[in-house]
């Protein structure tokens, strides 16, 4: 059964890579593209059947906004989201922004197949034990503090949080890798994305933003601070 679709993922080559190989398997592929700003008008545009929109931070703010534009303007477009092992709150975050489904990015391609079907035939496509998961948020939510450190500690890995300190330290791209033990590109990269996440343009303000919120003291006493201790004992003295 050929399948209309569009593949949208966070990495380009991930996309690319995916469309290929449901090309072999004879669906109609349309566009494969990464989710910058146009992607969801591209596949509004298009309108395929299918679109397989991929992300690897389901549970960031905003992160299914394109989904919600996309089933509004393309009520007929079904969207199933590609992405890592979500917290319940991540997965119902995708349903409420009207996606027809979920599925791990490392399921085998005959389940993004039968993924692909489920949704087009109107069906949820998603494994029972994340939707009993998601399920299980929805009715016995958590309650948390509305603090933004907290919610701005989440958004980060390990290693980004790291990251942020050496930054509102002063440290530069190379001190930052040698502290790190990596390449400057990587640590360059985890800069970027540090940057991206905490949604500002400059390390000045990512470290002005760490400490009025007091991100850098959670980081500290979190999941940050073994990682950089670590990172640390084994660097140079």
């Amino acid at each position: 059964m050929t399948v209309r679709l569009m593949v949208v993922d966070d990495h380009r080559l991930h996309a690319e890579a995916l469309a290929s190989a449901l090309k072999l398997r004879g669906h109609r592929v349309l566009a494969a593209a990464a989710p910058a700003a146009g992607a969801a008008e591209l596949v509004v545009s298009r309108a395929p059947e299918v679109c397989l929109w991929g992300t690897a931070s389901p549970a960031e703010p905003g992160a299914f906004d394109p989904v919600a534009r996309i089933r509004r303007e393309r009520p007929q477009t079904a969207v199933v989201v590609l992405g890592p092992v979500p917290s319940p709150r991540g997965i119902a975050a995708a349903f409420a922004a009207g996606a027809s489904g979920y599925i791990r990015h490392d399921e085998r391609i005959e389940g993004v197949e039968r993924g692909m079907a489920r949704a087009r035939a109107g069906e949820a496509a998603v494994a029972p034990q994340l939707l009993r998961g998601a399920f299980a948020e929805l009715l016995n939510p958590r309650t948390e503090p509305d603090d933004e450190g907290v919610r701005l500690l989440r958004m980060l890995t390990p290693r980004e949080a790291e990251v942020l300190v050496r930054v509102a330290e002063g440290e530069d791209t190379r001190a930052i890798a040698v502290g790190m033990g990596v390449a400057p590109s990587t640590a360059r990269t985890h800069v970027q994305r540090v940057l991206m996440k905490l949604g500002v343009g400059s390390r000045l303000e990512a470290a002005a933003l760490a400490a009025r919120t007091g991100l850098l003291d959670r980081v500290a006493g979190g999941h940050g601070g073994a990682d950089r201790g670590a990172d640390r004992g084994a660097g140079p003295g």
